[in-house]
């Protein structure tokens, strides 16, 4: 059955790895919401997909404001009727010890990985609710777990899991699944800014010694939002080279 006909919002999908689930899920046959806070950037995925003949809206939301979030949703459903799908994908990184931290990194990054997700999820869920069929994607990270230098990082992604356990137990009788993608090292703007050094002794220290691509987390994204998986929920996939196992 596939997705489509579905309609999807993704999160942070300006570039890289949201631009990549935005475009599969377009190639799949749903329609998808380009969100992102560059409006530049949600118009240029947005237009890339129509050129394909996919259908795609850029709407600019900050997604750590409640306003903004809401008025993205009410956007979506005027455009296209419901929302079927949302990938929680906006993310943010401020690496540092905490004892060099600044307060304002933590909010930064607890706002937008685990504020913002939550906020997405209650704008969603009650549409979802009402038909009766939602899938929800949350992209955390093995971060979670626990990583030196980030505290705040780990903290928001920890927080997310939680999110996604307690959402999925509260609306599996309503027809919507809640699950996580959790990436490794991925071939993305984000992992190509860390110096070279560090790139090679994360590769090394996993099984498979490559990085991730972009496509290797947009299918793991298409899996759980497929209408077959309606027994899967409150799921963890890592999409890391086997590096959770380590």
């Amino acid at each position: 059955m596939g997705i489509a006909g579905r309609i999807a919002i993704v999160t942070g999908a300006g570039n890289g790895i949201g631009a990549g689930i935005a475009a599969k899920l377009a190639q799949n046959g749903a329609a998808v919401v380009i969100n992102d806070i560059n409006e530049a950037d949600a118009l240029k995925v947005a237009a890339e997909i129509k050129a394909s003949g996919g259908r795609a809206l850029a709407v600019k939301a900050d997604i750590t404001r409640w306003e903004e979030v809401k008025a993205m949703v009410d956007e979506t459903v005027r455009a296209f009727g419901t929302v079927d799908i949302l990938v929680n994908n906006a993310g943010a990184l401020r690496d540092n010890s905490i004892l060099k931290m600044p307060e304002e990194d933590f909010d930064l990054v607890i706002g937008t990985c685990l504020k913002g997700s939550w906020l997405c999820c209650k704008a969603v869920l009650g549409h979802m609710r009402a038909q009766q069929f939602g899938r929800i994607v949350n992209i955390t990270s093995r971060a979670w777990l626990g990583n030196p230098g980030q505290s705040n990082y780990s903290a928001a992604k920890a927080g997310v899991v939680g999110l996604t356990y307690a959402l999925a137990l509260e609306f599996a009788p309503h027809g919507v699944t809640v699950n996580i993608v959790a990436p490794g090292f991925i071939e993305a703007p984000m992992a190509r800014r860390l110096p070279p050094e560090i790139q090679e002794k994360v590769i090394n220290a996993q099984p498979i010694k490559r990085p991730g691509r972009i496509l290797d987390i947009a299918n793991a994204v298409l899996y759980f939002c497929d209408e077959e998986t309606s027994y899967v929920t409150g799921q963890i996939l890592y999409v890391d080279g086997g590096r959770h196992v380590v």
